[in-house]
């Protein structure tokens, strides 16, 4: 039997909210209509992080506790007013993605069970430029939020010396975004190797705080993670919610807010009220596009002194002047002969925590999740069986990884047993937590 709807009068146009009483947010006891109160109640913040840019699709059909799917193609049953533009991938494949320009548009998607916004960093006028430069401050497992926002602070100081302005938010999550309007004037490759000088400069500045370091067992402090500059790479917008316990919101800030502030404090019960007070702190953004000649001079010092590029993501094509694909531990070189070993899979699976591939190190595999919830609550059922272990860790140890399956990620926990003395060491023991992106699929024999 269909579920109950709700007609909202938005822009001029009805918006049919089906199943509005369903909850999205357990423990907060909210619902998919408070999540549309919420974005209505923030719209013209949020509209200014998404307006005009095609937008992926992230949907929480079941709410934040429950799985999600991207969705790049636009719903074939749609309004007619809904907007859509053609994209082109790297891999060669092209998707009608939705645009969005008015609350209306806004609503009907959140309808879908889009808890938070992710548009490209494009206008769909122009997709081969961006406009938006993004700085993603990612911490190493164990940094403080402190340390982050240093890094935040940091970021935009080098960006102003070579012309930027930069706009801080709150990811909403474990960091810290900055973003910067461009002029539309740069290709996508030339605005990400923008991204990689200005993150080998702060790391210069700032050494002990930052790292401009792909692989993660190079990392320490704050990644600046210059790859989401990539193209159809996307970041949640300005005013998305999260799909938190708590509903946080990836809140704009002002630059004289970031010291000190708290991420918690800012969610979807809390921002609405902060929005009608205190106004939007990204209202001019808009009116700061700059230009990225000073950094593309700086990539062109880096190259000129032997820099090589940084490593792209897996699954875009090898560039001219990238280094090689393979973790730091994992480079040979001399005789062939192979080092290291295979760990073995935990009971009943067929490949352990690096798949087939050698390594030194002694590494276990914790959890393969759906969600990064569920895997982090089998970490803690697996310290709790070995407390004895749990001080020998350092927060490079646990690897967190986010992996793609099917039409989602999923979540990879593996700990590194390098500080843990060898008679100390906990054997290869069944996954906490065992999931299958690809139960199910028929492969081609």
């Amino acid at each position: 039997m269909p579920g109950r709807k709700e007609m909202l009068e938005i822009a001029g146009r009805e918006v049919a909210i089906s199943n509005p009483e369903k909850i999205f947010f357990p423990e907060l006891g909210l619902t998919k209509i408070d999540l549309v109160r919420y974005y209505l109640a923030v719209a013209e913040g949020a509209l200014r992080g998404v307006d005009g840019r095609p937008m992926a699709l992230k949907r929480f059909v079941n709410g934040a506790d429950g799985e999600f799917f991207f969705q790049k193609r636009a719903p074939t049953s749609r309004p007619e007013w809904i907007e859509t533009v053609e994209l082109k991938f790297p891999s060669g494949r092209t998707a009608q993605e939705i645009v969005v320009r008015d609350a209306a548009q806004l609503v009907w998607i959140v309808n879908l069970g889009c808890i938070d916004l992710n548009p490209h960093p494009v206008r769909a006028d122009n997709l081969d430029h961006p406009d938006e430069f993004r700085i993603d401050l990612d911490p190493v497992p164990g940094v403080d939020w402190g340390q982050i926002l240093e890094v935040a602070v940091a970021t935009r100081d080098v960006l102003e010396e070579f012309g930027l302005t930069g706009w801080p938010k709150t990811s909403g999550s474990r960091g810290v975004h900055v973003y910067a309007r461009l002029e539309r004037r740069w290709t996508f490759p030339e605005v990400r190797r923008a991204a990689v000088a200005l993150a080998r400069e702060v790391e210069r500045r700032e050494p002990h705080l930052a790292t401009s370091k792909w692989w993660k067992e190079e990392r320490h402090g704050v990644f600046l993670d210059y790859n989401q500059n990539a193209k159809d790479r996307t970041v949640a917008s300005a005013y998305s919610v999260r799909p938190t316990s708590d509903g946080r919101v990836s809140t704009p800030l002002a630059w004289d807010e970031v010291p000190g502030c708290e991420p918690d404090a800012f969610t979807i019960r809390t921002v609405p009220e902060r929005f009608a007070r205190a106004g939007d702190p990204w209202a001019g953004i808009d009116d700061a596009a700059g230009s990225l000649e000073p950094l593309l001079e700086l990539a062109a010092q880096h190259e000129a002194v032997g820099f090589a590029d940084a490593p792209w993501p897996p699954q875009y094509e090898k560039q001219a002047n990238e280094p090689p694909r393979v973790q730091p531990s994992k480079k040979r070189g001399g005789p062939p002969t192979p080092e290291g070993i295979v760990p073995p899979p935990a009971p009943g699976k067929t490949v352990g925590p690096t798949g087939r591939r050698r390594t030194t190190m002694p590494l276990i595999e914790i959890a393969r999740a759906a969600t990064e919830r569920e895997a982090l609550e089998g970490l803690e059922r697996w310290k709790a069986k070995h407390p004895d272990v749990v001080p020998h860790l350092e927060p490079p140890d646990v690897m967190v990884d986010s992996m793609r399956g099917r039409s989602t990620t999923w979540t990879r926990i593996r700990v590194n047993l390098r500080h843990v003395p060898e008679d100390e060491r906990p054997v290869q023991e069944a996954l906490e937590v065992d999931y299958d992106p690809w139960e199910g699929v028929e492969w081609p024999s």
